[in-house]
């Protein structure tokens, strides 16, 4: 099913629609087939305007299975499609979903929808009886007849379909390449031929759509091209030594295809030495990265520190699951907030940036490896399951658009008698200088034992007293840099909206609706969170209330409630391993109003 939806949306990021896609995974490694816990779902949201959500409810629902059936019925609009495979609704299949009754669509009280039964197991086999396929890779293809359904459902032209089966497959196995396109082809003339389809959709492509190239692109691979591109403007080669977490692996597996762009990747042997390796790979003068998810975080804090107190650059991507401890492995939270910010021993300050979208994911990572190379820390970049695997149109950007990454090295050779300083800084930024193995006059010591601006090891009070401060401002005047938080809506009033990461298209969403209904209220959302942006006190100024909203159980709103109390602070938040309702938000500013 992820394969099938993901052909449904590139189809349709190609034919022009604005797309957004949440594909939802089992948590078990290996959940029971034909079980509500096994079910992997895929939703696509498209539209004839741009689209930020993969949606609250559905129009049509495929379900392969009576499981299937019964953990999304829910989601479904009143005058919603349910697609099934009749085939799968026979006693076993039935029983192992926890059906009670022999008619599912009453018992799950959808029997007013527009059903549509159609024994696509049946169908596929005749469709491949003469293809020479055996049995069990007949039985595969079930997915290819729905997605051609659902095709003329909605229609959506099936070349692009034959030109991912091509391209896919024409190497090893070519031999199957003629069967998928048939039973694909049939199953959208079988949709065209039986009447219980009352309708079809045309969704137009977006009218006023920016001119370029565009494609379809999810988080995870957008993060990984974002520091591609850092690399890129900084001149220096990428390395990313990284453990393979779900759902962070996909940057790893990313980052490895582009040896040709002078990345360097190592699957190491768990998430300590990952970012340790990491950490030499910086001290070389590489643009080094480390990837994860919460419990790696976890695992990583120790050299974090290490990364902070010798002040190296590092970016640690985080991709947020449920938790705590393996928690929710494939669904999406934003619950390691608190960890980024506070989660190291001593005081231990880093920048802290978070993703908006799955392509908001490449300016992300590119700024927070700017961030990084310029001001001499580690950075944590903040995304989340649902940016990671979800996607939406990207239009391919210019890199003469994006600004050169400028790291501060040493140049030249030091005066006569001039012994380099390691930690002497920039009075304006408070920045030291990068002098990497081998230049002649600036070999120093750097270390997780303190020391002076000299890199001489250092117990002395004040001396730990002034570096502590100075590491605090380095961090704190990186702000000046940052963009100015931006408003949605009136510039002032009584009710401030307040989000941070990928809740952005939610938020964004139900303040437009609001507008429309004729609802004031306001926007904020927080792509920098430590720093926050100089101007944050500013704006929060402006509002008598302000409603945090995010996936957690309220860390965004206590760190800011924490920073500015002067302020009246409303917490909203979910804790269910899935995104935000816009029909949710919605509901908590009008009850704020």
């Amino acid at each position: 099913m992820q394969l099938t939806g993901s052909l449904f949306a590139d189809t349709s990021a190609k034919y022009g629609n604005g797309l957004s896609t949440f594909p939802d995974y089992p948590a078990e490694i290996r959940a029971p087939h034909g079980t509500v816990s096994g079910v992997s779902g895929f939703q696509v949201h498209i539209g004839s305007i741009p689209v930020t959500t993969p949606g609250d409810y559905c129009d049509l629902l495929v379900a392969m299975n009576p499981a299937a059936l019964k953990a999304n019925a829910k989601w479904c609009k009143r005058n919603a499609m349910i697609l099934v495979d009749e085939d799968a609704f026979d006693a076993a299949g039935m029983k192992k979903a926890g059906f009670t009754t022999d008619n599912p669509f009453d018992e799950l009280g959808v029997e007013d929808r527009t059903l549509i039964v159609a024994p696509i197991t049946t169908l596929t086999k005749e469709s491949l009886k003469d293809s020479g396929m055996d049995q069990k890779s007949i039985l595969k293809c079930k997915n290819m007849f729905t997605l051609g359904m659902a095709c003329y459902i909605y229609s959506r032209p099936l070349e692009t379909i034959h030109a991912y089966l091509e391209k896919k497959f024409a190497k090893k196995h070519p031999e199957v390449i003629a069967p998928n396109k048939k039973v694909l082809e049939d199953g959208f003339n079988y949709a065209a031929n039986i009447q219980a389809i009352p309708n079809t959709y045309t969704v137009e492509p977006v009218a006023d759509l920016p001119k370029g190239t565009y494609r379809n692109i999810t988080g995870n691979q957008a993060t990984a091209w974002g520091l591609l591109a850092a690399s890129e403007k900084s001149g220096l080669p990428l390395f990313c030594g990284s453990y393979p977490i779900t759902p962070a692996t996909a940057i790893l597996e990313e980052l490895a295809i582009h040896k040709n762009l002078g990345a360097k990747t190592l699957q190491a042997e768990d998430e300590i030495a990952g970012i340790c390796t990491a950490i030499g790979a910086s001290f070389a003068g590489d643009l080094a990265v480390t990837t994860t998810s919460g419990p790696g975080l976890s695992l990583k804090s120790e050299a974090l520190g290490l990364a902070v107190m010798v002040e190296l650059p590092l970016v640690v991507v985080d991709v947020q699951r449920g938790g705590p401890s393996t928690g929710l492995p494939t669904k999406t939270e934003q619950t390691d907030l608190s960890q980024a910010l506070y989660g190291r021993n001593g005081e231990c300050p880093l920048p802290v940036l978070a993703a908006r979208s799955p392509a908001g994911c490449f300016d992300a990572a590119f700024y927070a490896a700017k961030i990084a190379l310029e001001h001499m820390t580690p950075v944590i970049l903040l995304s989340e399951g649902f940016l990671g695997n979800g996607s939406e149109p990207w239009r391919i950007p210019s890199m003469k658009d994006y600004p050169a990454i400028k790291p501060p090295f040493v140049h030249g050779t030091p005066a006569e008698g001039e012994k380099f300083r390691p930690f002497d800084r920039d009075p304006e930024t408070m920045v030291r200088k990068w002098a990497l193995p081998g230049q002649k006059g600036f070999e120093h010591r750097v270390g997780g034992l303190e020391k002076t601006h000299a890199g001489v090891l250092s117990t002395d009070p004040d001396n730990h007293a002034r570096m502590v401060a100075e590491r605090a401002e380095k961090v704190a005047r990186i702000a000046r840099d940052l963009p100015a938080l931006e408003v949605m809506g009136p510039d002032s009033g009584s009710l401030l909206l307040v989000g941070w990461g990928g809740t952005y298209g939610h938020l964004s969403s139900a303040v437009s609706e609001l507008h429309a209904e004729g609802v004031e209220v306001s926007y904020a959302h927080f792509d920098y969170i430590n720093p926050l942006p100089a101007n944050t006190a500013e704006v929060f100024a402006r509002f008598d209330k302000i409603l945090v909203c995010e996936l957690n159980s309220g860390q965004f709103a206590a760190y800011l409630r924490g920073i500015y109390p002067q302020f009246t602070y409303v917490s909203y938040g979910k804790v269910q391993g899935q995104p935000f309702l816009v029909g949710e938000i919605k509901d908590a500013i009008k009850k704020e109003i």
